[in-house]
């Protein structure tokens, strides 16, 4: 018992998990399977690598603050809103973001953009990708508190950090010239870096006029648009 518990504890220092909390199970297996010492090794690993990835996949979708509606699995096709199975399937390869291209689902309220766009972050952030979804009215806040907030702060370094943020309802409202330079600096700061996913249920030329400063509006723009 004594070997048994400084293997544990060995294994605790080393950080691996599985043999950590399943000795008794490897021994036992060893015992009645009898694997080579080199396919007995293969098994500890492959477990403990399978354990991180399911942990590193659930921290991800933790923080990526989904709404609850987000599995494209069941997307109905039945109920046309201008994304076709080919389209639907080419999206979710997400091939667009290593060359961080962004994505701007644009219509009516109804049509589903929030459940495509969670539904994308979902996939991405299973895929091991940093992902967050945000509403408009949320970036604003974190803006806004940053600088008089830790926990907002982190949250902006999480955001500077990530490979995918879908922002919900860009620009819905009107907007202060204060925030609107605040929000252009951070897609500044992500251009290139990032990709993004917006769902504006106005046109171009009407989100423009949400903002208070048109070359603020203009620039913006490029930056939300470009490699879409």
């Amino acid at each position: 018992m004594v070997e048994l518990d400084r293997v544990k504890q060995s294994a605790a220092v080393l950080k691996i998990n599985v043999l950590k909390s399943g000795t008794d199970k490897y021994i036992h297996t060893a015992q009645i399977d009898k694997p080579g010492y080199i396919e007995f090794l293969k098994i500890i690993l492959d477990d403990e690598i399978a354990y991180r990835q399911q942990k590193k996949m659930t921290s991800l979708l933790k923080r990526a603050h989904l709404p609850a509606d987000n599995n494209l699995d069941k997307y109905d096709f039945s109920h046309y809103n201008g994304i076709s199975k080919l389209e639907m399937k080419q999206l979710r390869e997400l091939v667009w973001m290593e060359n961080c291209y962004n994505l701007v689902l644009m219509g009516p309220p109804g049509v589903g953009k929030t459940y495509l766009a969670a539904g994308l972050v979902h996939d991405a952030a299973k895929t091991g990708y940093k992902s967050y979804f945000k509403t408009m009215e949320e970036i604003i806040e974190i803006l806004k508190l940053k600088d008089i907030s830790g926990k907002a702060l982190n949250a902006y370094k999480s955001l500077l950090k990530a490979d995918l943020i879908a922002i919900d309802d860009i620009m819905l409202f009107p907007m202060k010239k204060s925030d609107a330079v605040s929000f252009f600096n951070l897609i500044n700061a992500l251009h290139g870096m990032c990709s993004l996913i917006i769902t504006p249920n106005k046109s171009q030329k009407d989100l423009a006029e949400t903002l208070d400063d048109e070359v603020v509006a203009s620039a913006l723009l490029d930056n939300l648009l470009f490699k879409c």
